[in-house]
């Protein structure tokens, strides 16, 4: 029976937060080993298969077409291309390969069912799958889970107040409903956000309750750390301190303690004193990989030697839940219904957002 919490206030989550550091990485290590093996950790290999040329204004991301960076655009990737890369992750120790396109959200049509196609081919290689495609109709979700889709990835990035300093093309609602819409189904939820954009520590909080109080808890958990992008309005933030990133992933180990914490963006700019720090306190899962969609990231074998010095092993596939079945296309219930859905534009201006699309034009 699980006893984990939806009712965290923030007056609750802050107070953790801004405990002692000794005391929380120990009440953090501690509610760790109580519902994981502290010794393993998930290695999962993110892979753009479409990059660039997003519609959205994301302050933090390279892929808006609206601002000048060095994103080479690429159209879908091929099933056949995906397979490989699949294989090339499962080799080199991934047990889940997780697909981004940098897509509003998702439409009916060639290009959707190309990535159900996809979701097939990596679920019989026996890897869990996830995917993150922006928003998401209650049927989308449904074809993805008969695919045999594992996990679906949609990021809160930060508290409800601060997101629309970051973000002015969609809503925060678009967010907790495309959640709800994948909790219709049995694909598990993925969802977290990024530190370092300039946000205070109310907003990490925020953002912790909105996750915490969701019934169920998110079964994973990215913490991000901000990669300032040269060209995109966050460029000049400083970079989260070390510190900062245990104690977000300690205080989020405490608050959702079945799920798993993934230790994201951010890694390269991290000792691995400061890795072992995040793991003690309740990270148990990384992205492998020369890269995170667009922003660097350690290499595979620099992070198993990281492995071997900890003693730590890399977790296997379907530890967490049951692989879910593989249904073929001409055999799916769930069809496409070319629905339009009306997500939100909230469009109100953020200045450095404008500054930096008007920057972008002078350099084109």
């Amino acid at each position: 029976m699980s006893n984990t919490r939806h009712n965290w206030t923030k007056e609750e989550i802050l107070d953790i937060y801004n405990k002692p550091f000794m005391e929380l990485l120990y009440e953090a290590a501690t509610v760790h080993r109580k519902y994981h093996d502290p010794n393993t950790v998930q290695v999962s290999t993110l892979l753009s298969i479409k990059t660039g040329g997003c519609p959205e204004d994301c302050g933090y991301c390279p892929q808006a077409a609206r601002y000048h960076t060095d994103v080479e655009g690429n159209d879908l990737m091929s099933v056949q291309q995906v397979k490989a890369q699949a294989l090339r992750a499962k080799a080199s120790g991934s047990s889940r390969v997780c697909m981004g396109a940098a897509w509003r959200n998702v439409k009916d049509g060639q290009e959707f069912d190309d990535v159900l196609e996809m979701v097939r081919t990596i679920n019989k290689l026996d890897m869990e799958v996830c995917c993150t495609l922006g928003m998401l109709t209650e049927n989308q979700a449904h074809r993805l889970a008969e695919a045999g889709l594992y996990a679906y990835n949609h990021n809160l990035d930060s508290s409800e107040e601060y997101y629309k300093e970051v973000i002015s093309t969609r809503g925060f609602e678009d967010r907790l409903q495309t959640i709800d819409n994948v909790r219709k189904t049995n694909v598990t939820v993925c969802s977290g956000g990024i530190i370092g954009m300039g946000e205070k520590t109310e907003d990490r909080v925020g953002m912790l309750v909105a996750l915490a109080t969701l019934n169920p808890q998110p079964e994973s958990v990215p913490i991000n750390a901000l990669v300032a992008v040269d060209g995109t309005p966050l460029e000049d933030q400083e970079p989260v301190s070390i510190w900062d990133m245990v104690r977000m992933v300690a205080t989020t180990r405490i608050v959702m303690p079945e799920t798993q914490v993934r230790l994201s963006a951010g890694r390269t700019q991290m000792s691995r004193e400061g890795q072992a720090m995040c793991f003690f306190a309740g990270a148990n899962s990384i992205f492998a990989g020369d890269k995170l969609l667009t922003t660097p990231n350690p290499d595979v074998n620099e992070d198993m030697e990281m492995f071997k010095m900890l003693g730590l092993n890399p977790q296997k596939p379907f530890i967490k839940k049951m692989q879910p079945n593989t249904v073929e296309a001409e055999d799916s219930k769930f069809q496409a219904l070319g629905e339009k859905p009306k997500w939100s534009r909230p469009e109100h201006k953020i200045e450095r957002n404008e500054e930096a699309k008007e920057k972008a034009k002078t350099l084109r």
